[in-house]
């Protein structure tokens, strides 16, 4: 694999995490909001990745010169509502409560969403230092032709 390969496939990565801390804060700032109806309550939403791999004819091209490079790192396929169940409390005072005293709340549970803000985080920084150790790789090579 080529160095600058490195970057383009770091790059996906962090851009990748970028839209799971997004959908994470939106997901945290929205916790709490109450709502009347099932309709109208906020739903958590998960971000869904998978690899971005070479076509057939490409990846038997790089088999026969040796090089085992099928992944070109990751991409997201879009963001869905979760399908856990949401919380109904029984809330007869609250301004928002449906005429049986129920307030629907959104389906975000804030440990998984911490969990998910922390290792997203993680990884994003790990892309970085992948990104810096290829650069100081590149720099290291340039210099050896002096």
């Amino acid at each position: 694999m080529s160095l600058d390969r490195i970057f383009d496939i770091a790059g996906s990565g962090m851009a990748a995490q970028s839209i799971r801390l997004n959908t994470t804060a939106s997901n945290i700032a929205n916790a709490n909001s109450a709502a009347s109806s099932e309709d109208e309550v906020y739903r958590a939403k998960k971000p869904i990745f998978s690899a971005v791999q070479l076509d057939v004819m490409q990846q038997m091209e790089m088999a026969i010169n040796g090089q085992d490079d099928a992944s070109r790192g990751v991409q997201v396929d879009g963001v869905v509502e979760s399908e856990a169940p949401l919380d109904m409390r029984y809330e007869p005072h609250h301004p928002k409560a449906n005429d049986d005293g129920y307030v629907m709340y959104p389906n975000v549970n804030i440990v998984e969403e911490m969990t998910d803000m922390m290792s997203a985080s993680r990884s994003f920084q790990t892309n970085v230092d992948i990104m810096n150790a290829a650069k100081t790789m590149m720099q290291r090579v340039i210099t050896l032709g002096q």
